[in-house]
């Protein structure tokens, strides 16, 4: 029971710590706010795993549905992109000394930047896949649904808008080699933006779910 309370919160400040990380060093006056941000991002990250250990100890026990298979892919993808910033974040360290460091901190920049979008990417879609159990939470009144669903549809619209808008397709391409912070727009209109998208993409992978387990029980 505690640790089911433990986790909605845990959820929540991982949600909102990797908004901020996506805005690069842009928002901090050092780069080591950021770095020590990743670091703690690092450690919310292992202590999801630990809350969730039981569904690692039956990962490859019973029928891998197309649910199941959406669910593991998601995950993994999350876990590797999780790993590339860790390593790639540890090369450009305030504490590593850039002499050990040598030539490859250009590549760290490059697979930092591009497994910063595809972790968020993922990370969206490992959100929605658990997206029942948010709308639970939320529908206690019909209402609210028709409500819900209208403020879904809007921020899902607007997403698509902010994707193509803040390249984001560019960065997981890797098309896009430096990381762009448009300071007219804020750092407030920017985090809106990277929310809306968050929300495109988890409703994307709530659906995408749906149908799985449809196509499951068909079967």
């Amino acid at each position: 029971m505690q640790t089911t309370k433990l986790r909605a919160p845990l959820d929540i400040t991982m949600t909102l710590v990797s908004v901020i990380l996506m805005g690069g060093t842009m928002l901090f006056p050092d780069d080591r706010i950021h770095q020590i941000c990743g670091m703690a991002l690092l450690a919310l990250w292992t202590a999801h795993i630990a809350l969730n250990r039981l569904w690692f100890g039956g990962l490859f026990r019973g029928r891998q549905d197309a649910r199941r298979v959406l669910q593991i892919a998601v995950n993994a993808g999350v876990l590797i992109c999780a790993l590339l910033l860790a390593a790639s974040g540890i090369l450009m360290a305030w504490f590593v000394p850039a002499e050990l460091v040598g030539g490859a901190l250009d590549f760290a920049r490059t697979v930092h930047l591009l497994a910063s979008h595809w972790y968020y990417f993922f990370m969206a879609f490992h959100i929605g896949l658990h997206g029942s159990m948010i709308l639970r939470a939320c529908h206690s009144h019909p209402t609210m649904t028709i409500v819900l669903r209208i403020a879904a549809a809007a921020l899902c619209l607007y997403g698509v808008y902010a994707f193509i808008a803040r390249g984001l397709w560019k960065y997981m391409l890797g098309l896009q080699q430096f990381f762009f912070f448009d300071f007219e727009r804020g750092y407030v209109l920017f985090a809106l933006d990277y929310l809306c998208i968050l929300v495109l993409f988890g409703t994307i992978s709530y659906y995408l779910g749906k149908l799985a387990t449809k196509t499951k029980e068909n079967n």
